[in-house]
Formats: structure tokens, sequence, C-alpha cells
């Protein structure tokens, strides 16, 4: 823990917080709205206080300031008088309140004023712990960050069954918890548990919890159907007063496993993180230490380490992060007017192995459609068929989908022979054999039987749209349509236009995807597009240091420092060291002078190996022997450099070449369809940050610094 989180840090003027609403002037002020509400049971009087900003749920309720302060008002409104029994806060329509207002961060100036953010909203919060009378808090939509920690400051919560998402997400921002949940969590529900939703979570893609998981974790008390949870909090809160409800919390074990748990989560940062994000280390450390630390002391210490992160570059790059998948991710640069496309009713799939049953499992739930998948063996499309319903049926068992719903997809994806099947598709995608004449052949089929308006999208990694469309009669009509692998973890989707691909069919690619629920960049057509092009180069790097004569785990460690979601070599393995070849071949072809081949890799598809570890984790033997050779082997920080120079070097030839409209879509790409981390905001501000933008291309990505739109 640093010496900042424990002794403080040096401090200027206290801020006021007339100086705090002028730093954030745009902000949309969440009122607190108070009104009195006679309680059942003889149980009296309690003030309710609603959260919202006046606006619907899509603008969700938000803490800065003002909305800090207006929530004091009410509370101090509220402990001024002398005939309540309780004070509740619940939040408007589907939203209970998503945290802190961010939009005002970067114009914070410096680590006084971060500091007075950060013990503003202690300083409203805890009131919400410290009145005379019971408090309770009604979380009757999403809830997140602030949200949750306003309910973790009241005595007592109830949560709606229907609530989506309920997350502390600050951590995955460059943030932590700094508003009581470091401190408050761990003491309510233990801290493996509370670990799990400060760290585990925002780490795994910002996973957050529903109403049925949050009453199950012991964080609300309570749990209530939708359609009348406020009067039904309002009854269970009153036979609380009455003390007719006990509400019975297991006792905290602050013991060896408390530090166990706290080994354990530490362990799991170093091996994923190597040390480059600090706020999930922060957020741990914070944790940690609740258990010893007073109220005071534990909220101190949340207050200096919001002041340390909300003036660092990785709260920076997160927000950039952040933005770039709330913002720009909804409006794709480049797509046609949505009024353009067509509807889709109906969805064929060509092929049934792996990655056609994904897709056709997507397709069925987004979509709500019948889905057809072809192939030539009939027992293979039987297998493929079989996945899609097994697949379901996971979700069944998982609450995940109603047997009703689960019944109706089923009957929904079936198979095919024929391609007739296709007949009155709207939508036809192929996931056939990455080989250019395998797709023209299977285009040229399905185009005998579809209707000329109907979508032919190709999931291809590499190959040309253009030339896969150049033997059909409607050109027009076909659509690169990229998922990545798992389909349903990933989230982007590169949808890429031919040369002769119209507005109506790319449009139809966007509305589908936007239906699918996918990021979609529209990327022109060049070799393996975005992700594995870069990819392709990032690896490249690797292997060639390998074929140079550098140990195998010398160089798989080597990018370690950047907090990648795996290895190269790791990422080789999922890849399939064929498919690796197949692209890293078709850029050879493209780009010769910048993408090798690696002949040990070629060695490696060549005796049919498919996985570069061992069921121990150790490359395998006869994998080691066939990367043998080489003199002249290169350090980690050699490696990690030529490998990110040669990435800004090939961004630049990129965009330069307009395969995709600017930098932000590059980043875009990378982090939802590579696992590029939220902490370092993307590939092109952490190339410019660390200087390697300038010295390679003479110039920054950003010369004004990064903006998502």
């Amino acid at each position: 823990m640093s010496s900042t989180d424990d002794q403080g840090a040096a401090r200027g003027a206290p801020v006021s917080r007339e100086a705090l609403r002028e730093v954030f002037a745009d902000e949309v002020v969440t009122h607190a709205l108070s009104r009195d509400v006679q309680l059942p049971y003889g149980a009296g009087k309690a003030v309710l206080i609603t959260l919202d900003n006046g606006h619907d749920h899509t603008k969700p309720n938000t803490f800065g300031p003002a909305g800090l302060l207006s929530l004091d008002e009410a509370i101090e409104a509220a402990r001024a008088r002398s005939d309540i029994s309780a004070v509740a806060v619940t939040g408007k329509p589907f939203i209970f309140a998503v945290g802190a207002d961010l939009s005002g961060v970067p114009q914070v100036q410096n680590r006084d004023q971060a500091l007075a953010v950060a013990k503003l909203g202690h300083d409203v919060f805890r009131k919400l712990g410290e009145l005379d009378v019971p408090t309770f808090a009604f979380v009757n939509g999403a809830a997140m960050g602030g949200g949750v920690e306003v309910a973790l400051h009241c005595r007592y919560r109830t949560v709606s069954s229907g609530v989506p998402a309920f997350s502390l997400p600050e951590a995955f921002l460059g943030l932590v918890p700094g508003w009581g949940g470091t401190y408050l969590l761990p003491r309510l529900i233990g801290v493996e548990k509370a670990l799990k939703i400060v760290i585990d979570n925002p780490l795994a893609q910002n996973k957050t919890i529903k109403g049925p998981e949050v009453r199950e974790s012991g964080i609300a008390d309570a749990m209530f159907e939708p359609a009348d949870f406020v009067e039904e909090s309002l009854r269970w809160a009153a036979r609380v007063i009455k003390g007719e409800t006990a509400v019975e919390r297991p006792e905290v074990d602050t013991g060896p496993a408390w530090d166990q748990a706290i080994d354990n989560a530490r362990f799991m940062l170093e091996g994923k993180l190597h040390g480059a994000a600090p706020a999930p280390v922060r957020a741990l450390e914070l944790v940690a230490a609740s258990k010893d630390r007073t109220r005071d002391e534990g909220f101190a210490a949340e207050d200096e380490a919001l002041a340390d992160l909300i003036m660092s570059e990785e709260l920076t790059a997160g927000l950039y992060a952040f933005d770039l998948n709330q913002k720009r991710a909804k409006r794709p640069a480049g797509a046609p007017d949505k009024s353009l496309a067509r509807p889709v009713t109906k969805v064929g799939v060509v092929g049934a192995g792996l990655m056609a049953g994904q897709l056709a499992l997507l397709f069925a739930r987004r979509l709500d459609v019948p889905v057809v998948m072809t192939d030539l063996d009939q027992e293979r499309l039987d297998r493929g068929v079989a996945y899609v319903h097994g697949e379901i049926d996971k979700l069944l068992s998982k609450g995940r989908v109603s047997s009703d719903k689960a019944n109706r997809l089923k009957a929904q994806v079936t198979g095919s022979l024929s391609m007739g099947a296709f007949a009155d598709a709207d939508f036809v995608i192929e996931a056939v054999f990455e080989k250019m004449s395998v797709k023209q052949d299977v285009f040229a089929q399905v185009e005998a039987e579809v209707s000329p308006e109907a979508i032919l999208a190709t999931n291809t990694s590499s190959l040309s749209i253009t030339e896969m469309a150049s033997k059909l009669k409607h050109p027009e009509r076909v659509v690169g349509f990229h998922f990545f692998n798992p389909v349903a973890v990933l989230p982007l989707l590169e949808i890429v236009r031919g040369e002769r691909t119209d507005d109506a069919s790319l449009a139809t690619a966007f509305a589908t995807a936007k239906q699918l629920k996918k990021t979609a960049v529209l990327c022109k057509d060049a070799p393996a597009f975005v992700v594995n092009r870069l990819l392709t180069l990032f690896m490249g790097a690797v292997l060639g240091a390998v074929e140079e004569g550098t140990e195998p785990e010398v160089a798989d460690r080597s990018v370690a420092p950047l907090g990648l979601p795996m290895s190269p070599l790791m990422l080789l393995q999922l890849v399939g060291p064929a498919v690796a070849l197949h692209v890293a071949e078709t850029l050879h072809e493209a780009f010769p002078d910048r993408f090798g081949v690696s002949e040990q890799l070629r060695r490696v598809v060549e005796s049919g190996k498919t996985e570069i570890y061992g069921p121990d984790l150790q490359i395998d033997p006869e994998v080691r022997e066939m990367f043998a050779g080489g003199g002249n082997p290169s350090s980690e920080d050699e490696i990690r450099q030529r490998a990110l120079e040669a990435l800004a070097r090939e961004i630049r030839i990129m965009l330069d070449e307009g395969v995709v409209a600017e930098p932000a879509d590059i980043d875009l790409c990378l982090i939802t369809g590579a696992g590029w981390p939220f902490h370092l905001g993307g590939i092109t501000p952490y190339l410019d940050r660390s200087g390697i933008s300038e010295k390679v291309n003479g110039s920054l990505f950003h010369p004004d610094g990064p903006a998502a739109v």
C-alpha cells in the first residue's frame, strides 16, 4: 500500500462546494425528491427520497457535486425532523443510480479538486448510515458504482428481482469504489464475495450481477417483484421497524480466511495484469486493510486513493475506452442510413462446425427468427444442430431462458442437406473452410436458391470480399461479417464493404449487427481487415524472436507488462496454429516486406499439432523442439519494443489506406475483438503516451489528445 493511502498527501487550500459545482458545470443533476409516506402496521411515517434527474431510463441517475448536495439537503431535512421513524432511498423507473458523473472528471485540474470530490461523496453518503432512525435502500433498478455505495451506507436494503445490472465497475475504468465500497462491502458480505464484485467482475469485461444474485450474496436483505416493488419494500420496512421481521446477517470471518482470500486475489492480479494497472491493486489493498480500520480511517483511505487515481493517466485512458464503447460503438462511422436496411425474417448458415453452431445460436436468440443450417454430410449436420440445442439446454439450466423460450429456440434452429432450404432466407452467412475457391463455390450455390435481395455474408477472417463476390450475378449484396471467437463473449463484428457492396446491403448488415448486440466497425476490404492484421503482426514479432534463438518462454513473457488477457503463444493455441499460419500467409502475399511467415510455425502445422502447451501449461516438448534454432536471442524489452514499433507503423499505414475511418476505430476493434486492456485506453493513445508513435511515424495519432467521437 502506498504511503499516500496510509498517511495522506500534502494538500492545498480546501476546495469549496461551489467551486466543485463550477468544475462540473455541465452536470445533469440528479435531484433527491422527498415525500412523506405513511407506513403500514402503525410503524409511523417515513421520508421516501427518490433519485431522479428528470430524464427517462436512457439517461441514468448519476452523482456530480450538485446531485450530491441535493441528496445532502434531503438527508439534513429528514435529520431535523422528530416525527419520522425511517428514511428510505429509491430511484426513478428502471434506474436506482449508476455512480459518479464522469463527464466532469476531465475538467478536474488538480489533486485538491479530486480530493474534494472524493470527500464530498463520503460526507453525504455516510449520513445515511449515521441517522438516528433506520435507513433503507430500495434498489428498484440498475445500480452501479456510487449507486451501489448509496445502498451500502443504508442500514437495510431491498432489491427488485428485475434489477438487470448491479456492479462496482470502478477498477475497470481506472478508479476504486471510493465512496464506501471497499470498506463497507467486505464487512457486510465477507471479503471473498466482496472481492468478486470489486475486482473479479470488473476485470471480466465489466461483468454485472442481477437482482436475485444481489439477494443471494447477502447485499440485499429482501427481494420483491418489480410490479409492486416499492409498496412491498415499504411493508417490509414497516415490519422491520416494528420488530416483526428480524434481519439476520452471518458474522464476517476476519481470521486467516480473510488473509488467504486477499493473497489469492493478489496472486490472480499479478498473473493477469503484471503490475500494468494500478487501480485494481489499490482497490485490493483498501479491501485488505478494511478489516482493521475504523469507519473514519477506511473512508479517509478511499479519499486519498480516489484523489490519486482521478489525476492518473490510467483513468484518462479508461474513460477514453469507456467512451469508445458507450458512444462510438453506438454510432458506427461510415454506416449508411438505417432506413435503407431490409428486414431479416429468416437466416441461413452454411456449415455445421463449431463456428457455424455459435452463429446459429446467436441469430436465433437475438433475432428470434428461424435459422437453418446446411452441410454436405448428414452426420456432421446432426452434430451441428445438436450442439446448438445442447447450448440452449445449458441456458435453460442456468435460468437464462425460460422453458417455453428454450423449446421455441430449438424449434427455430433446424438443419438441411439442401441449400433449397434458403429459398425464403433474407440473410445467409457462410462459415466454411477458409479457402477462396470453396467460399466462391458456396456463394454460387446459395445465389441460385435465394432472392436477388437476400444478403450473402461471409465470416472470413482474411480473404477479399470483392474477389469472393466477383463471379456472382449480384455481387452488390455480398458483405463481410467477421465475428470473433468465442462469439458469445467478444463483442466485435468487423463489417467489410466490398468494392461493389451497395448501401442497402451494408445498412442491413449494420442493422442486423445491432440486433445481435454486437459492436460493429466498418472496414475496407483489405487483407485480414483490422484485428487479425494487427495481431498477426504482433505475434509475428514474437515468433520471429523465437526463430532467431530466443527461448519461447522469454519471447512469450515479453509483452506481459501490457497486461494483455493472454500471452502470444497462448493466443496462438486459442486461434489454432493452422488458422494463424493461413492468415500470416495471406498477409505475407499482400505485404511481403512487412509480414513474414514463421517456418517454425509451418513445421508445427505440418506435424498436425494443434496445441502449443501441454496439460501442465508448459510448452509441449515436441513443439519446443520445432521452435529450436537460431543464434541471436533477444531480451524481453527488445522484443516488446520491436512489436510495438511494428504496430505503430502498421496502424499508420492502415489509416492512410482508409481501412477504417479514424484511430478510434482501431482502438475500438482491439478492445472489443482482442481484449486490449481498458486501462491502456486503446492501442493508439498508448503508442502516443509511450513515445513510440513519434519515434516511428514522426507524429502522434491524437495530436489534441484522444477523443472517442
